[in-house]
């Protein structure tokens, strides 16, 4: 650890606020690394300082290799490795060579001040992404903790929560936290969008703190497979919701890994996928750029909007894309070559599973089930539905699902 570069944890109580060990290591520091609000927050300590460019993360390396042989200390908000840089550090140079003397968390600090149980709290930070990935957070009961990307934050929360029905949620923002400046305002949600006032009387260094409340009327999108077919924009085009449900079941989603969700329609297997754990990832092909459009709108509307479109047609249009640890082919399974290409990208233990809806498709299907193995499963639905001034069942149209593991 004689090379090791020190990451230091700071708040916005800047020096004061650190322990006597962390202020030894900045003390000791040859160069002094941070964003120029960090390295405002310390005393002159002799060392060069060296402030992040913008964008920071492709330079970090450069930087690193310049000053090699120097005391690094490197200054970073709160816990470095809560979505800090000192995450970034111990990737590029290996644990071994990277010791953090971490700070209280803005999380931490932002449920001290709500008074939350920290474990029972979901946090989604919104630096370098898109508002739109609290629509996956926010449920009736549920405590959110918005990680700010700055001033702006706030109002952009507020009009998510309107929009998608929760706009009676009390939100808080946090500003400053742990240092003399710190203040929080409450408002609901409705009240944050509408006033221009408040909205702008907002530091960029904040937390928003939600509590989610339904308004009358809504209804809670569930976290399992099956999501209701109203909850996709869609042209008819749609794996329809029992089949969905055990679609998912069969491809297995597990934390980290890459789905590919040929003929995607809608991208409802897809969206699926990436609910069933944030860190699940997905691309949706879809050979026509309307529904191509339409997917990205889905995707932004249930809280993925990391999702991958990639519009072009199949098999073509797979080449070049990460070897996926599962494929669904909901449409084109007959396309010369298709299932093969997908069978062949798949890493070891990778699952494909293919909905066959018509003679030839299932032909397909029956003579990969016959060459690779696997488990063939028709699925036939009824609904009740009015004849005459009674109910019957009609029944949808069947479809067969073709799952396999590759060896």
């Amino acid at each position: 650890m004689s090379d090791a570069v020190v990451v230091v944890g700071i708040g916005a109580d800047g020096w004061d606020g650190l322990s006597a060990s962390a202020r030894r290591e900045v003390a000791a520091a040859e160069v002094l690394m941070g964003s120029a609000r960090q390295l405002a927050l310390v005393p002159d300590t002799g060392a060069e300082r060296v402030a992040w460019p913008s964008p920071m993360l492709p330079a970090v390396p450069a930087l690193l290799a310049e000053h090699a042989g120097r005391a690094v200390c490197v200054l970073a908000s709160g816990d470095p490795m809560f979505h800090g840089v000192g995450t970034t550090l111990a990737g590029l140079l290996g644990a071994g060579r990277v010791r953090v003397l971490p700070h209280p968390s803005s999380v931490s600090l932002a449920c001290a001040r709500m008074g939350w149980a920290v474990e029972g709290t979901t946090v989604v930070s919104l630096v370098g992404r898109p508002v739109e990935l609290l629509n996956h957070a926010v449920q009736p009961a549920r405590r959110v903790l918005a990680l700010s990307a700055g001033a702006d934050t706030p109002g952009s929360v507020a009009d998510l929560l309107v929009a998608c029905g929760y706009g009676g949620s009390p939100m808080t923002v946090l500003q400053r936290l742990g240092g003399p400046a710190e203040r929080q305002v409450t408002l609901t949600a409705r009240r944050w969008a509408a006033d221009a006032a408040a909205r702008a009387d907002v530091d960029a260094l904040n937390v928003v703190a939600v509590e989610c409340r339904a308004d009358p009327g809504v209804t809670p999108m569930p976290s399992v497979p099956g999501l209701p077919d109203e909850a996709f924009e869609h042209d008819g085009q749609l794996t329809k919701r029992e089949v969905r449900a055990v679609t998912l079941s069969r491809l297995a989603p597990v934390p980290g890994e890459s789905l590919w969700d040929v003929g995607a329609g809608a991208g409802s297997v897809a969206i699926e996928w990436m609910r069933a754990h944030l860190a699940c990832r997905a691309t949706a092909v879809e050979g026509r750029s309307d529904r191509a459009e339409r997917i990205r709108r889905n995707a932004a509307a249930l809280g993925v909007p990391g999702l991958r479109v990639v519009t072009g047609t199949a098999p073509a249009a797979l080449a070049g894309l990460e070897p996926p640890d599962a494929v669904f082919v909901g449409g084109g399974a007959t396309a010369p070559g298709l299932v093969e290409t997908c069978w062949e990208a798949l890493r070891p233990g990778g699952r494909l599973v293919v909905n066959a809806v018509t003679l030839e498709s299932e032909a397909i299907v029956a003579a990969w089930h016959a060459k690779a193995g696997g488990d063939l499963v028709r699925i036939a639905v009824q609904r009740a539905s009015p004849i005459g001034a009674f109910t019957t069942w009609r029944p949808a149209i069947p479809i067969t699902l073709w799952t396999a593991t590759r060896r």
